[in-house]
């Protein structure tokens, strides 16, 4: 049902969204289960209901992590959800396009945000050696 990342990426309009060193650090600072309670809130309320208020244009373009991951994502309105997701405008979402749709956002975050960094434990040091 949903376009795969790797197709939305072949879009020059997509690909150029990034998350910035800010939006990594507060993703940092908050927690990806928070990112995802924002997500979910997000979608529920600006793109779930059948006509949504500012449709194509409810979704800023910075702000908010997932607001980038929206429009990278193309779930940012519902014009863009049935043109690359086969969603058709008009009805409300089910939850479980809602679901998959903030698995999708968060599955493109978690892409942009940079590697942790190594462990600073030796490997070869026992668990209980200090």
């Amino acid at each position: 049902m949903f376009t795969p990342l790797s197709r939305l990426m072949q879009a020059s309009f997509r690909r150029r969204f990034r998350l910035a060193g800010d939006d990594a650090a507060y993703i940092q600072r908050v927690g990806m289960y928070a990112i995802r309670t924002h997500a979910a809130d997000f979608v529920r309320k600006r793109l779930a209901p059948a006509n949504p208020s500012k449709d194509g244009s409810q979704t800023p373009m910075r702000g908010h992590p997932v607001f980038k991951a929206q429009h990278a994502c193309a779930c940012c309105c519902r014009g863009c959800l049935q043109r690359w997701h086969g969603i058709p405008q008009g009805r409300a979402l089910s939850p479980e396009e809602q679901a998959a749709i903030v698995s999708l956002l968060l599955e493109w975050i978690e892409a942009q945000l940079p590697p942790p960094p190594p462990s600073r434990r030796n490997p070869q040091q026992g668990m209980f050696d200090f």
